[in-house]
């Protein structure tokens, strides 16, 4: 089983370090979609991933064009604050991808919008904040999807 985290333009470098030392951990793929916030020569990211870098599986896509282009067949599902349904109700499969926002504003309507169907959210119970942190989401949806499946 290999999982999928997709970030589209993932702009604070110490989530994207985080999130590459989870893709590790869980045996998942890292998939970065340009613009980026950051250069990944930056150390910050290096530090947040610290000495596992290196070993991440790592894939990294010009535009969000090129990324669907590539992955079109494939079974895909979207994280939003705007979702209507819960990161829980997934129907985990192998192979499956987890496609997460920019931390500044998320998914764009475009994408949300073509992808209602399969738009899910992590529940927020307290009206004081919008949305968790990209990295924390990330690993709410990664390790759920591991539970679901073992």
């Amino acid at each position: 089983m290999a999982y999928n985290i997709v970030l589209i333009e993932p702009e604070i470098p110490n989530n994207t370090g985080n999130i590459g030392r989870l893709s590790l951990a869980s045996g998942a793929n890292l998939h970065l979609v340009k613009p980026f916030g950051f250069e990944l020569t930056d150390k910050r990211v290096k530090r947040a991933g610290l000495d596992y870098w290196q070993h991440i599986s790592l894939h990294i896509y010009e535009s969000t064009a090129d990324f669907f282009s590539i992955h079109k067949d494939k079974k895909m599902a979207f994280f939003s604050s705007h979702g209507t349904k819960h990161y829980w109700d997934i129907d985990y499969t192998d192979d499956m991808f987890f496609i997460f926002g920019k931390e500044s504003a998320g998914l764009s309507a475009r994408i949300t919008e073509a992808n209602a169907n399969a738009l899910y959210k992590i529940p927020i119970m307290s009206p004081h904040i919008r949305s968790l942190n990209l990295a924390n989401a990330v690993s709410v949806v990664v390790y759920e999807g591991m539970r679901q499946l073992r």
